[in-house]
């Protein structure tokens, strides 16, 4: 995926019209249409280097998809909706096709998950690990212990503990910095911060939670501050659930530890 929207626009947005489901000659037909403003087949075929007989066909696949109007003149012209328009266009596509794959998996989820998760499950990828901690704060009923790198304790999930607190959960915080203690602070008054285990600079740890005492998930950053947050090498988690469930068991025993040395007024 291009990395730098700025620095090539055009493979960039070709690119992403692809994702979209846009063939390609579509994608570089469109592409052409933003940067001409109107055009005729010839013109399209001249910038996009797509063939000037498959420039119908694409003109047809964007029409479809409402993003060309087309002139009947002769020779025919052509003109592109303006990227706001477009983009507009395509989240609520995207919205859709959300819900309904939201819906779809729902009716194919058991009635009652599993409470107990056999075995140390993995995950892998920045984003993927916190997609799952954003799950599991969703699902906290009683408290989440967080212990994290300043890094990684981003907004959005400074957001799920924040709806965590505002439904009772208590929330205990630990392994960051000052500051980001204060902007928590603000933002959940209830939370209450802790000692870190260890120094988290001389290791590579990402994040270790428990929540509810039954659900716990620790974490590694494995490929240093080179790595993409997408890429799958960018962090890797294990996660258990259950209260008899291995990983459960270790990391509660050092979480309860821990949090019966803190003092009242720590």
């Amino acid at each position: 995926m291009s990395s730098d929207p700025t620095g090539h626009p055009e493979a960039t947005a070709v690119e992403q019209l692809e994702h979209f489901g846009l063939s390609t000659y579509a994608a570089r037909t469109f592409v052409a249409l933003a940067s001409l403003g109107t055009g005729t087949a010839r013109d399209v075929s001249r910038v996009s280097e797509v063939p000037r007989t498959r420039v119908y066909d694409a003109i047809d696949e964007l029409h479809d998809r409402g993003l060309v109007d087309v002139l009947q003149s002769s020779p025919k012209q052509f003109w592109a909706i303006s990227a706001e328009t477009a983009s507009r266009t395509f989240e609520h596509e995207l919205q859709s096709r959300t819900e309904l794959l939201r819906t779809a998996l729902s009716e194919l989820e058991p009635v009652e998950r599993r409470a107990e998760q056999r075995g140390v499950w993995t995950v892998d990828g920045q984003i993927a690990v916190t997609e799952r901690v954003r799950e599991f704060f969703a699902s906290a009923e009683e408290e989440i212990v967080y212990m994290t790198v300043e890094d990684l304790l981003t907004e959005d999930l400074i957001e799920g503990l924040s709806e965590a607190g505002d439904r009772g959960v208590s929330i205990k915080l630990a392994g960051v910095s000052t500051e980001v203690q204060d902007r928590i602070q603000d933002a959940i008054p209830g939370a209450t911060m802790f000692e870190s285990l260890w120094v988290w600079s001389d290791t590579s740890a990402g994040r270790l939670m428990m929540v509810d005492g039954r659900k716990t998930l620790v974490s590694a950053l494995v490929n240093g501050e080179n790595a993409s947050p997408s890429d799958p090498r960018s962090e890797t988690a294990i996660w258990g659930e259950g209260e008899t469930n291995s990983l459960v068991v270790v990391l509660k025993t050092i979480f309860t530890w821990r949090l019966d040395t803190i003092e009242p007024d720590e």
